[in-house]
């Protein structure tokens, strides 16, 4: 637990420098105070798109070593990932609302994509908490993971292959389209919440080594209570 303490502990601090440049950087001329959500938004989808891919790296590794640390690293992924497509989700909303004049769009397809792979990955881990078994829960979680993160691309490049409300990506190789402040400022964060991702994903996958050991151990001790019986006491029946 030292070592989570120490990465919330340092990921607690970059988030507090992340806010300091969020606020001291210039404000966007046409939308104002609200483009101040950028360094919540863009962040929490990056680390989205990380964990979604670390999914699908636990998921390949687990069908190619079968232990269950990698099927572990696979789960407590996605549950941080879908932590920060939820944040995501709903920064966006409240970004739309008050520059678009709409919360929710489903023609845009930026919005559609990134509601459909945060609904997948929920459906992960429902799938996850509909087997007992571990080997059989693994494979088929596997297989999800591994198909599920073709999303990441789509999701992320949907800007591009369809014109629709959400504008294109602000930092291309072309140039950008953003002042240099507010690029320093979201890249601070996007520092800050990825390192955010770590602690968490550190600390969930402890938390799934303790649940695991205890497990084992209450499974161990349901068999101990079952006894067979003695052949004296069979033949007095």
């Amino acid at each position: 637990m030292t070592k989570v303490r120490v990465l919330l502990g340092l990921a607690g601090v970059a988030l507090v420098v992340g806010l300091w440049f969020a606020l001291t950087a210039p404000a966007d001329a046409l939308q104002g105070e609200y483009s101040r959500i950028i360094n919540i938004h863009v962040p929490t989808i990056w680390v989205a798109y990380v964990a979604f891919v670390v999914t699908s790296v636990g998921s390949l590794m687990w069908m190619w070593k079968k232990t269950p640390k990698w099927d572990r690293l696979a789960a407590s992924s996605v549950e941080v990932g879908v932590l920060f497509t939820g944040i995501s989700l709903l920064t966006g909303m409240i970004w739309g609302n008050a520059v678009w004049g709409t919360a929710w769009d489903w023609g845009d397809a930026r919005l559609t994509t990134t509601a459909v792979m945060f609904f997948v990955y929920l459906g992960y881990l429902a799938l996850r908490n509909s087997i007992d078994d571990p080997k059989v829960r693994a494979k088929r979680s596997a297989i999800l993971g591994i198909i599920a993160v073709v999303q990441v691309p789509l999701t992320y490049f949907a800007v591009n292959l369809f014109r629709t409300l959400h504008q294109t990506q602000s930092i291309r190789p072309d140039g950008s389209t953003m002042p240099d402040e507010m690029i320093v400022a979201m890249m601070v964060n996007l520092g800050a919440f990825t390192l955010l991702y770590v602690a968490l994903l550190v600390a969930r996958i402890e938390v799934a080594v303790a649940e695991e050991a205890a497990s084992a151990r209450d499974t161990a001790l349901a068999g101990d209570a079952v006894k067979p019986p003695k052949l004296d006491e069979v033949r007095d029946v």
